[in-house]
């Protein structure tokens, strides 16, 4: 009866994460599945600590308060800009748990005398395989977005020939694993093995593509947990490390798609740029017109509708409240006010819809790429506050472009563009943006926040 119990729990919690999954499809229902998501897994872990009576609750107690306080600080300090960071690091801790609790019960079974099943070790494999590619590649992506790294592409020669060589190599201790379990010393070696893996699978992509990297870990680390939820022989951790690798693995399609990258690629770590193509000085040089927040203020007085592209740089100067009360006075005004959000602009999907949720931009104000597009050329002001790589027309006309072929929103067929940057450095691909050169193209040069507040300022003098 007891065993019964437990299962109809977890098939709850099962229940309450699918929940929560669907409410996070949409801005409206998102705070709802997150608490659909917290409460299922409460409720998984309360059921596994009552049904494991020999776990010590005072460890478990001390551990739950240190988790909280860490938690919590992280939650107040942690800012949206560093958000992907933080994921990164989460996508980690997933994976590194996975290989010590697949090895603690390999080591356990050893002391025990006992002869896992099969599936156990198959499953002890896999996690340890999994999680170490998964924490080490973490690692590198958090050094890469904190810029402790390098964030452009590491190559050198005979990179994927090493790469495959330790792919190769740690499948063959995985399978010594499968077949010799009581040889422990044969899964730490393939933890190593897969460790210089992660490492050299992330090394060579460049910043442009980190969005991706991010979102395949976080597969990798749902991959990860349900192969320990096999080892645990826990239903729930099954489920719900198939639910994370499954979304990350249709997320990780949807980021390829915006970006036109292979999922090949990816998956090989291959993402790195081609290269080539104009330098800054000669797309720039002689070309770029300055404007002041005056002279944007006058050209919003004669525009009918207007057009605001967030990008990173709105992340890094928290200007979205700021852009919230500019499109609302526009509005006031009778001008058209919409925002053109790329899947990928910022550094995660969904960066510029949490921010502008947090702005209380409405919902319905929000356009994607493909619908924004459909009739930009009749955007009188498009507004560009820190977007780069999305807006860049080199991805529609240079083919030897690093960003070739990607999807962008197509801001240089609108009348007149305004970009709100600190200076004209590149985006994250590392190219410079002929968008900034364009006849129909102004600078204002600036923090984002400062600038869209003096356009405001400007507005109301007029």
């Amino acid at each position: 009866m007891t065993e019964i119990l437990i299962n109809i729990g977890y098939l709850l919690s099962a229940a309450l994460f699918i929940f929560g999954l669907k409410g996070l499809t949409h801005p409206r229902t998102a705070v709802r599945g997150n608490l659909f998501g917290a409460c299922g897994m409460l409720l998984a872990v309360v059921i596994t600590l009552l049904d494991k009576s020999i776990v010590s609750f005072e460890v478990i107690i001390a551990g739950l308060i240190i988790g909280a306080i860490v938690g919590a600080v992280l939650a107040i300090k942690i800012e949206m800009t560093s958000m992907p960071e933080l994921v990164a690091v989460f996508n980690g801790f997933g994976g590194i748990a996975s290989v010590f609790v697949a090895g603690a019960a390999l080591i356990e079974s050893t002391i025990n005398g006992a002869t896992p099943l099969t599936q156990a070790t198959i499953a002890v494999a896999a996690s340890g395989l999994i999680g170490a590619v998964t924490f080490w590649g973490s690692l590198v992506a958090f050094g890469k977005l904190k810029g402790l790294i390098g964030d452009g592409a590491v190559l050198f020669s005979g990179q994927q020939i090493i790469n495959a060589a330790l792919a190769i190599t740690a499948l063959a201790l995985s399978a010594g694993v499968v077949m010799d379990p009581t040889n422990v010393i044969l899964y730490w070696l393939l933890v190593v093995a897969a460790s210089a893996l992660g490492v050299l699978l992330v090394i060579p992509v460049g910043g442009a593509d980190m969005p991706v990297v991010v979102a395949l870990l976080n597969s990798y680390s749902g991959l990860a947990a349900a192969a320990t939820g096999f080892v645990l022989s826990n239903n729930v951790l099954i489920i719900t490390g198939s639910l994370v690798g499954a979304s990350g693995i249709i997320l990780t399609q949807i980021m390829c798609k915006a970006m036109n990258r292979s999922l090949f690629n990816v998956l090989f770590g291959v993402l790195a740029p081609t290269g080539g193509g104009a330098s800054a000085d000669e797309v720039y040089t002689g070309r770029v017109k300055s404007t002041s927040p005056e002279e944007v203020a006058l050209l919003f007085d004669a525009a009918r509708r207007v057009a605001i592209i967030p990008g990173y740089g709105m992340a890094v100067s928290q200007a979205q409240h700021p852009v919230a009360n500019l499109a609302a006075i526009l509005q006031e005004r009778g001008i058209i006010v919409e925002y053109g959000v790329h899947p990928v602009a910022g550094r995660m999907p969904g960066h510029m819809n949490v921010l502008l949720a947090e702005a209380d931009v409405p919902y319905e104000s929000l356009k994607d790429m493909d619908e924004i597009n459909q009739d930009i050329d009749q955007v009188d002001v498009a507004l560009i506050i820190g977007a780069n790589d999305v807006v860049n027309p080199l991805a529609r006309t240079d083919p030897t472009s690093a960003i070739a072929g990607m999807p962008i929103i197509d801001v240089d067929k609108a009348k007149t563009v305004v970009n709100i940057k600190r200076s004209l450095s590149p985006g994250f691909a590392g190219i410079p943006n002929p968008l900034f050169a364009l006849d129909n193209s102004l600078m204002l040069f600036g923090d984002g926040k400062k600038a869209v507040l003096d356009i405001i300022a400007a507005l109301k003098d007029s």
